[in-house]
């Protein structure tokens, strides 16, 4: 018997996001999303009119969740920028050595499958990842002026270089199957902001 739930497309969104950052989205079928979700295909066609405009609002509904908990560690004023960061950067190799399905990214697993093949998604994750950098380059700025960032590059150069370097490493670790690329790209962090220790 189907369990009823208060927030049905939401309930929808979050059984997608758990089957699909396991198996990527092309070979995730409908059938299987509203099996595990105990939904209907009546349900799922009231609140997406296709499966891409569900991607489309499952990327949205991540990026939402996660700019929002981002927001929260940047601007924890107990912490100064730069030892913000760097948390937001341990629990990012933490969560990406992790085999747990809930804490992987879905731009690492997403990007290069969807870009190509739906237009929206691709809208969608570039949105996503931009509201991303623009907090990091907020608190990039913001240790170059308190002092805790010694990086010579403007924090938008910053910001962007990293996510690059981190999106890169991610993508290594899941090929490599160990963590060698993310110890690698937090040397590398360290390096370019001017840091000789992990806070």
């Amino acid at each position: 018997m189907a369990t009823e739930h208060k927030d049905v497309r939401k309930h929808i969104l979050d059984t997608g996001k758990k089957v699909i950052v396991g198996k990527g989205f092309s070979a995730v079928g409908l059938a299987e999303i509203l099996s595990l979700a105990e939904v209907p295909k009546g349900s799922f066609y009231h609140y997406f009119k296709s499966k891409e405009a569900f991607g489309e609002a499952l990327l949205e509904d991540y990026f939402a969740g996660y700019n929002q908990r981002l927001e929260v560690l940047l601007s924890d004023k107990n912490k100064t920028a730069a030892e913000r960061l760097l948390t937001y950067l341990q629990r990012w190799q933490t969560t990406q050595e992790s085999t747990d399905p809930d804490g992987q990214c879905l731009v690492v697993k997403l990007s290069a499958e969807v870009s190509d093949l739906s237009e929206m998604m691709r809208h969608a994750l570039r949105l996503g990842t931009e509201g991303l950098l623009a907090q990091l380059t907020a608190c990039i700025a913001e240790g170059v002026q308190d002092g805790s960032l010694a990086t010579t590059l403007i924090p938008e150069q910053s910001a962007l270089a990293l996510y690059e370097l981190w999106l890169g490493a991610s993508l290594l670790t899941k090929l490599r199957h160990d963590s060698s690329a993310l110890d690698q790209a937090m040397q590398t962090t360290l390096k370019l902001l001017g840091l000789s220790v992990v806070a």
